[in-house]
């Protein structure tokens, strides 16, 4: 299996096809290479973690006020 991916170390170019493929077609390598300058956690090896990856993205859409950071109970 040589060419079977592990989603927990993907590299950047697999990262930005496999979103593309996922139907982010605005997914280039500058944009990962900015959410990289913005803080998404990359590993030791240069991999990057899709499940770390979208958790750090629905953070950032938080971050932005663009979803409630907390749910509100009445």
């Amino acid at each position: 299996m040589e060419n079977s991916l592990k989603l927990t170390a993907l590299s950047p170019e697999n990262i930005v096809q496999l979103l593309k493929r996922a139907g982010c077609r605005g997914m280039t390598m500058e944009l990962l290479e900015r959410d990289i300058d913005a803080g998404l956690p990359v590993n030791g090896d240069g991999t990057i973690n899709l499940i770390e990856y979208t958790a750090w993205m629905i953070r950032e859409v938080n971050r932005d006020g663009n979803e409630s950071e907390q749910t509100q109970t009445d």
